[in-house]
């Protein structure tokens, strides 16, 4: 059976010959990549056809003959990409023209700019493209595409965004990536006075991956509904009416791709009195029962699971049962298993645990005051309310010993991953935004730290800068960078502008602070890139060097829109206004810690030049910095999300299009260089589940180089996170890892966190209870999903870093069989994706 006759000539253009085809489009995808042929992906083809095969089966085919070989070359990653980006050119050129329709890139060169006007027309026609749109010169706008850049995605990322982001009628997609970043910058362009000409700008930056939105922005941008806003944080009131407005906003939020952060504190604690019936509370959890089954039930328009995290404080009466939310045993009617969680932790508690005193639980509803307050103020109010307990003037209250409540927080989140450890006092005496307010809770993933109160619903809109495309052999490249930074801003507040509200309370605040938050990805790449591993003294360094510039050009791009548009309306009286920038506010922290942070203060750049032109000229924003997870969107770009480790060097990711083997490029480029790329490497690497460690073969430079997160001492992470933190008006999505923990070991880390000054902390990994199948064949599609209960043999553990000094008072270790904390590759872990 030849090739020839297994497609059915029917099935394509009758002007077009099937096999000539097949080589041109195969021949593209592999064009000016090393590491693949052309006959390898065409020769695995032929084994999957069939007589009378369809055209849509035969792209199919071509797709999965690709990526089965992505295990032995990165680059088969960037040809399935491209092969079912031709699938996706003839489904879209299809539906616009009416009848079958398909284009080599070559031949799409020449018809995007023609496409895009038909485009818009058509998605104006099915009301999903706003008609604003229109308005735009196509021509001007088709003629900035570039066609060339479809080709740069990998197949995770193209897959990604055929599944989950381009515009389509009823499945059938008719958005080409072009076109999908032109739309963004269309919409995000929509109130400007060039329109074209900022559009273009905004584009140029989207599709060469220098700067990515998040994904409400890219879902809705330019769309008939453009919620474009990322994270929206609440305080739910103490009465049935406020919490169930609350649950309401909650469910109108997440229709349209928000993720929520609820702050649950002031709700009374078990047992409280309730004035209205004469009867009493049964607390904050069957509320929080109610909200979980909210986000269950609204999953962000169906595009993604609803997403929601509830903070609680930690003086409140019902906190302990707070953190058995997430236990796979108890009361079902108690437990809260799609619902994350976090603790809001005061100075004063982790001081108490440092003392082994005394800590007092409270009903909010009898200490009302403590919830708006922080620093050395909430520690004189606490100790007051502690002696009118004493007196018998409180009547809901319990004492424990600090140290047993912290031990329990730590085995919860050894045991479920949650509730997260975030802190109060650091995310309020830092914020520009004192004046306004209090910061009550973090966002879903812990980055955002802004007001909020019963008539404000904090907004914040997010983009990451791509860091890996800013840095080369000699360094960051700071001038693309001020570039990059200063156009991200000016897209992130336009954001605030053209965007979609759903309840009133959230463009109240959206509209009165205008808060941002840039952040960055593809920090793990740049590290590649700089030949530094990510355990040393040189990429906390870098980490420094480049949330410094990131800091000072987005600090200074606000400052210009300031001069340009005027400062948001409460500027008067914030930190901004008296000229305290990030980095000065940690004074304000380390005054009400008596001295006792430990945090580098180096310093680079002219602050000082800065600092006047803020406090004379105005800002735009509130806030203008925060690092989120960047998961999906750092998938599209094809780099490491946000500031993680990089997991495993070879590995599947799980997520909801499916499992995609995921091969470290850098790696493969330093074992191909030296001779050592062959199939008993990738054998040895499955064997080893992605680690190099136990591999005799590799040299000790690349082992240390390419150590895999849980070869990480997370005391570097930790470190790296401090010295990115005292540059930002926010906080950072900082998940920790460990390969064997213990509860002296996570005692150590967490107490390390709050030391150096971290505002937040989000996921605690581990490794999962399941492994690569060791026996997976030669030649198959390169899944790696099948999994077997069989522990992997071990690698040799990394080189031991010395741990920070513990505290006075020591908490005993954590039974390793008690369970195991949230895994990286849990596909239904959409917090991160």
């Amino acid at each position: 059976m030849t090739l020839d006759t297994d497609i059915a000539p029917a099935s394509h253009s009758p002007a077009t010959d099937p096999m000539e085809r097949i080589r041109v489009v195969v021949g593209e995808a592999c064009a000016g990549l090393r590491g693949v042929t052309a006959e390898t992906v065409i020769n695995e083809t032929r084994r999957n056809l069939y007589p009378g095969i369809s055209a849509a089966e035969t792209e199919l085919a071509l797709v999965m003959a690709a990526r089965t070989y992505v295990e032995t070359d990165p680059d088969y990653s960037y040809v399935s990409s491209r092969l079912l980006l031709d699938k996706l050119r003839r489904e879209a050129l299809t539906f616009l023209d009416g009848e079958f329709a398909e284009a080599t890139q070559a031949g799409m060169a020449e018809r995007y700019a023609d496409y895009l006007k038909a485009y818009v027309r058509r998605g104006i026609e099915l009301e999903q493209l706003t008609p604003e749109l229109a308005s735009f010169d196509l021509d001007r706008l088709g003629a900035a595409l570039h066609p060339e850049r479809d080709l740069d995605f990998t197949f995770l990322g193209m897959q990604t965004l055929y599944d989950r982001y381009f515009l389509h009628n009823d499945g059938t997609r008719y958005e080409l990536p072009q076109a999908f970043f032109m739309r963004v910058a269309m919409g995000l362009s929509l109130k400007e006075d060039d329109r074209e000409a900022r559009a273009i700008e905004f584009y140029e930056l989207l599709s060469s991956f220098d700067f990515m939105c998040s994904t409400p922005t890219l879902f809705n941008s330019g769309t008939t509904r453009a919620q474009l806003s990322s994270c929206f944080l609440t305080t739910v009131g103490d009465d049935l009416q406020q919490i169930f407005h609350g649950i309401s906003n909650n469910a109108l939020l997440s229709k349209y791709s928000g993720g929520l952060g609820n702050d649950w504190t002031p709700v009374r604690g078990m047992g409280a009195h309730i004035k209205g019936t004469n009867g009493q509370s049964q607390g904050v959890v069957p509320f929080l029962k109610i909200a979980n089954d909210t986000a269950v039930a609204v999953n962000q328009g169906g595009k993604r699971k609803g997403a929601v995290c509830a903070y609680l404080e930690t003086w409140h009466i019902d906190v302990e049962e707070f953190l058995d939310l997430r236990k796979n045993t108890g009361d079902e009617r108690r437990r809260t298993h799609d619902m994350n969680t976090a603790n809001w932790v005061p100075d004063l508690f982790m001081q108490r645990v440092e003392m082994d005193a005394q800590w007092t639980l409270f009903s909010p509803n009898e200490v009302p005051d403590l919830h708006d307050l922080y620093g050395e103020e909430f520690a004189r109010r606490y100790a007051a309310y502690e002696r009118a307990a004493d007196r018998g003037e409180i009547k809901v209250f319990r004492r424990v010993r600090a140290v047993d409540l912290w031990r329990r927080m730590l085995t919860m989140v050894f045991e479920t991953g949650h509730p997260w450890i975030t802190f109060k006092d650091p995310c309020n005496l830092r914020s520009p935004q004192q004046h306004t307010g209090v910061v009550h809770s973090s966002n879903l993933c812990t980055e955002i730290t802004l007001n909020t109160s019963a008539d404000e619903v904090a907004v914040c809109n997010l983009g990451s800068v791509n860091l890996a495309n800013h840095v080369g052999p000699n360094g960051l490249d700071a001038e693309r960078l001020r570039r990059t930074v200063h156009t991200a801003v000016r897209m992130l507040d336009n954001v605030i502008d053209v965007n979609f509200y759903t309840i009133p309370e959230a463009e109240r605040a959206n509209m009165r602070h205008r808060p941002v938050g840039l952040g960055l990805m593809g920090f793990q790449d740049a590290l590649f890139e700089l030949r530094l591993p990510m355990s040393s003294d040189a990429a906390v360094e870098f980490a420094d060097e480049s949330m410094e510039l990131i800091s000072y050009h987005a600090i200074s791009a606000s400052v210009e829109l300031a001069a340009e548009r005027g400062s948001y309306a409460s500027f008067d009286g914030s930190l901004w206004s008296k000229g305290v920038l990030p980095i000065d506010s940690l004074r304000l922290l380390d005054d009400a810690r008596r001295g006792d942070l430990e945090v580098d203060t180096t310093q680079r750049l002219d602050w000082d030049a800065l600092r006047e032109r803020v406090r004379t000229v105005g800002m735009r924003n509130s806030n203008v910095m925060a690092i989120a997870p960047t998961a999906t969107i750092a998938n599209i770009t094809g780099v490491g999300q946000s500031i993680e480790p990089i997991y495993r060097n070879l590995y599947v990711k799980s997520n909801m299009s499916g499992d995609f083997t995921v091969v470290n490029p850098y790696l493969i480029r330093d074992l191909k260089d030296r001779g050592l790329w062959d199939d008993d490497m990738v054998s040895a690497l499955k064997l080893y589940d992605g680690s190099l460690g136990a591999i005799d073969r590799v040299p000790a430079d690349l082992k240390e180089l390419y150590a895999t997160a849980f070869e990480i001492d997370p005391s570097w992470l930790v470190d790296a996170g401090s010295r990115r933190q005292k540059w930002i008006d926010q906080a950072q999505s900082l998940n920790l890892y460990m390969a064997a923990p213990s509860g002296r070991k996570l005692d150590e880390l967490y107490r390390r966190a709050w030391r150096k000054g971290l505002k937040t902390t989000y996921y605690l990994r581990s490794q999962s209870a399941t492994h690569v199948e060791k026996s997976t064949l030669k030649g198959t599609d390169g899944k790696l999903n099948a999994v077997s209960a069989s522990s992997a043999p071990a690698a040799p553990a990394p080189a031991p870093v010395p741990a920070p000094a513990a505290g006075t008072a020591s908490v005993p270790d954590i039974d390793p069989d008690a369970g195991s904390f949230c895994s990286i590759d849990d596909p239904e872990c959409e917090a991160c994706q």
